[in-house]
């Protein structure tokens, strides 16, 4: 505890460094946006009208879109959740952080056969590194967190998802947290929830319903400054649940081709509740002073999914995995009804925020950031400075069906590293989105390439890789 009291000192220290930066980085002719980001826990790519999917119906998303910018080509940080929730925070990839698998990781994960033993990787994330929310709520923004959080620890109570109170978001920035704790999926998406911070109110209710509700009321509060507000939406995650005259309306149907039902209800729900979000926006005469990002935390779930054209699903390395949606919304800023398909990532969500408020990166505090401001892409003003972006995945996923590997993505070429043998796979994804031709034997110096690229970013980034 002793020790613990000094870090949180030493932490504060630290943030007056991020005040002084505001008086010098922030723009003063106009004034700082608010901003949401709106992250959905397991929709896939496929899984909105606006991507390419009639069958499932989202038409208040489908509207941000009209309304903003779609990044057709964005990836989470990782393949399943709490990594990519962690890079979120930080801008630091997951083998930086060490967070790169979802919270808990466990040997039972790994299949009978397998001939490596996952990486050691961290149940919470450190409150050592500075996050998004530590940054703007120096600069003067309020701070609200609603949903799931999962970076608590791993030891949950079995009563009510409560893990460690020191990883909580409240100690990371927040000044507000609804239902943020260590589980990863809710126990009901009905109330009561038996989630210990999400207390019940009206027996029956719909979980997405209540977080809107809240969220909007947390913008209302806080109207006369900037504000940060996370919505972080435990669906559409298991348990599949969503209310029964939605289910039963996709029951009826005979095109979803391999969709659940209870999966095309909750995100014709989810849908719903993000509307009800944006009406909000209007109803308080905030939308034009409000950055709206939306998007997920990793690939869809396979089984309840219709992932195609992209191979695999949650867990996996190839491209059902890791790419997601990604709509940006900011009215005046970004233009209305456009693309962008230059690959970006879940760590450039840290600099794109700072930058949109104003600030700038400071190296005293992200010196090891690993994402870019996307803001020259939103305003179509200039493009991103890296040539690849990477992927370190050492874990077994909760179905122990994945392999361990990495993954670059440089142009249109992606390649995956697989630890257990070292063999490896190359697509080009212009030609070749389905993942269906490995271009290995035509194109050996270009994979060789990519490899050797990916191995010196691992060491660069001191990834833990796994055990024999």
């Amino acid at each position: 505890m002793k020790r613990f009291k000094l870090m949180k000192k030493f932490r504060a220290l630290i943030m007056l460094v991020p005040m002084l930066v505001v008086c010098i980085g922030a723009r003063s002719d106009e004034p700082r946006p608010n901003i949401l980001l709106i992250m959905v826990d397991d929709l896939g790519w496929m899984d909105l009208g606006c991507q390419g999917n009639p069958r499932l119906e989202t038409p208040n998303i489908d509207q941000m879109a009209a309304e903003g910018m779609r990044f057709t080509d964005a990836y989470a940080a990782a393949p399943v959740c709490s990594p990519t929730r962690a890079a979120v925070l930080t801008g630091v990839s997951p083998a930086r952080l060490r967070i790169t698998n979802h919270i808990p990781d466990s040997p039972r994960f790994a299949p009978r056969d397998a001939t490596l033993a996952s990486a050691e990787t961290l149940d919470h994330l450190p409150v050592k590194f500075v996050t998004i929310a530590e940054r703007l709520r120096s600069a003067g923004y309020a701070t609200g967190f609603f949903g799931k959080w999962h970076l608590a620890g791993s030891r949950v109570a079995k009563k009510q998802g409560q893990g460690d109170l020191r990883y909580y978001p409240e100690q990371q920035g927040f000044d507000v947290n609804l239902g943020g704790c260590a589980i990863g999926g809710p126990f009901s998406f009905f109330d009561p929830y038996n989630i210990h911070n999400l207390p019940d109110r009206r027996a029956g209710e719909y979980m997405p319903d209540r977080l809107a509700e809240e969220v909007i009321t947390f913008m209302r509060d806080r109207r006369d400054k900037p504000f940060l507000c996370f919505l972080w939406n435990y669906t559409v995650h298991w348990p599949m649940e969503a209310p029964e005259s939605l289910i039963t309306k996709y029951k009826q149907r005979d095109d979803l081709d391999g969709v659940d039902p209870r999966y095309a209800a909750m995100i014709e729900a989810m849908d719903a509740a993000t509307g009800r979000i944006l009406q909000g926006l209007d109803e308080l005469q905030l939308s034009r002073q409000t950055l709206v990002i939306f998007t997920s935390d990793n690939g869809a779930f396979g089984g309840v999914a219709d992932n195609r054209p992209l191979r695999a699903a949650k867990g996996h390395l190839y491209e059902g995995g890791i790419r997601v949606p990604l709509i940006i919304r900011w009215p005046g800023k970004v233009p209305a009804a456009t693309t962008c398909d230059t690959p970006v990532i879940s760590m450039d969500f840290y600099p794109t925020m700072l930058d949109a408020a104003g600030l700038r990166v400071d190296p005293a505090i992200e010196e090891n950031l690993d994402g870019e401001s996307l803001v020259p892409l939103m305003q179509q003003t200039g493009g991103l400075s890296r040539d690849a972006i990477y992927f370190h995945y050492p874990n077994y996923a909760f179905h122990g069906q994945n392999k361990l590997g990495g993954a670059i993505r440089a142009g249109d070429y992606k390649l995956i590293e697989r630890f257990d043998d070292g063999s490896v796979e190359l697509y080009d994804l212009e030609r070749d989105l389905g993942e269906t031709r490995n271009l290995v034997s035509q194109m050996p110096d270009r994979a060789e390439a990519l490899q050797r690229k990916l191995d010196q970013w691992r060491q660069a980034t001191n990834a833990a890789m796994p055990k024999r």
